[in-house]
């Protein structure tokens, strides 16, 4: 998928592409952490006709709930022929024991034998985060282990 890239100075950035059938969908992101959502007009593609404001909160719950899906299942698809092996994403919610802690306070590989593979936070994904990594509400945590290690993690995320 091609994606343009355009500075805006003072602004921020736009990113935008074309969906298959020819629809052009973007996002400026400001300098400032929020962003907007673009649906330009199919017969100008210079011009937007609707523009959903978001905030940083927003933006990357949208981002979530677009990009983990295919997050995981890609982990998942890794693992399939991997007998006992299972991905989940757990959800640091707002005051979850671990939201403003760090990765390694959770101590979730040594408490359950299930590795952090990755978190996904406001529409980005920081794969392999280390253990010094600070964790805040709306991170979705992406897990493989068994399915006891993963009940186990989503425990320890919930009540710490």
């Amino acid at each position: 998928m091609n994606v343009n890239v355009t500075p805006l100075p003072g602004i921020g950035v736009q990113q935008d592409f074309a969906t298959r059938d020819g629809r052009r969908l973007g996002v400026i992101t400001h300098k400032d952490g929020h962003a907007e959502l673009l649906v330009f007009r199919r017969d100008d593609p210079d011009a937007v006709i609707v523009a959903v404001p978001l905030t940083a909160a927003e933006s990357g719950t949208l981002a979530s709930l677009l990009g983990a899906p295919h997050l995981v299942e890609h982990i998942a698809a890794q693992n399939r022929d991997v007998t006992g092996i299972e991905t989940h994403q757990l959800a640091v919610v707002p005051g979850s024991p671990f939201d403003g802690r760090t990765l390694g306070d959770t101590t979730l590989r040594t408490r359950t034998g299930a590795s952090i593979v990755a978190i996904l936070r406001g529409g980005t994904v920081h794969p392999s985060p280390r253990p010094d990594f600070g964790l805040t509400a709306g991170d979705l945590i992406v897990v493989v282990g068994t399915a006891d290690g993963l009940a186990e993690a989503a425990r320890i995320i919930d009540n710490g």
